[in-house]
């Protein structure tokens, strides 16, 4: 999940868009209610999909990286009766959060929070006064106007571009391949490391389309 933020007055919604006056001027910056640092993706026509069909974004600003479990539990803790990711599987127990101290696992602060559903990844954005991105918003800040095949470019994954390679066995702190693996505009783990809800609908009832992953 990756969060946007755009002018209020456009949508009023919150790898979600968050928009403030003075963020024209800066091509980073650093969303208060969450911590998270936000990238300007401008307004243009990119290449867009295997065929490289030309598609058109606004102007809008992204989270540089998915959201971490340390930024997600500044929303559960500020909806104490919220849930705590927790799925009750053997594959997950490197994940689950802690149910009575709410706590993410120890030494993943800086890994991105995972075991999260689309829903819970609206209820975060809904609280930051952000939204998440849709899938062509995603895919210009992963791929950037040149119709590159990676967003690092055309050379192939590596361990040392993305966790992508299955040597890590795992989740990665977030940055970890910056600034190699990094976009055009600066987003990391763009491919690898774990899937990104967006908000964009797929096939199916109440299907919901995820980019990125290895």
């Amino acid at each position: 999940r990756r969060a946007v933020e755009q002018r209020r007055q456009e949508d009023g919604r919150g790898r979600g868009l968050v928009s403030y006056t003075h963020l024209d001027v800066y091509k980073r910056q650093i969303h208060p209610k969450t911590g998270m640092a936000l990238t300007r993706i401008p307004a243009g026509q990119f290449q867009y999909g295997p065929d490289r069909k030309p598609a058109q974004t606004e102007e809008f600003w992204i989270g540089r990286y998915q959201v971490t479990n340390a930024e997600y539990k500044r929303f559960l803790d500020a909806n104490p009766q919220y849930p705590v990711p927790q799925v009750a599987a053997d594959w997950a127990a490197a994940y689950n959060w802690d149910r009575e101290r709410r706590e993410y696992p120890h030494g993943k602060a800086a890994h991105p929070v995972v075991l999260v559903r689309w829903a819970d990844a609206q209820a975060f954005c809904e609280w930051a006064e952000m939204r998440l991105a849709t899938e062509t918003e995603w895919e210009k800040a992963a791929r950037g106007s040149d119709g590159r095949d990676y967003p690092w470019g055309n050379d192939p994954p590596s361990a040392e571009l993305c966790n992508c390679d299955h040597a890590t066995l795992g989740t990665s702190p977030v940055g970890r391949y910056s600034p190699r693996g990094d976009s055009p505009y600066g987003c990391g783990d763009m491919a690898g490391n774990v899937a990104e809800w967006t908000s964009t609908a797929g096939e199916g009832d109440g299907v919901r389309v995820v980019r990125g992953g290895a």
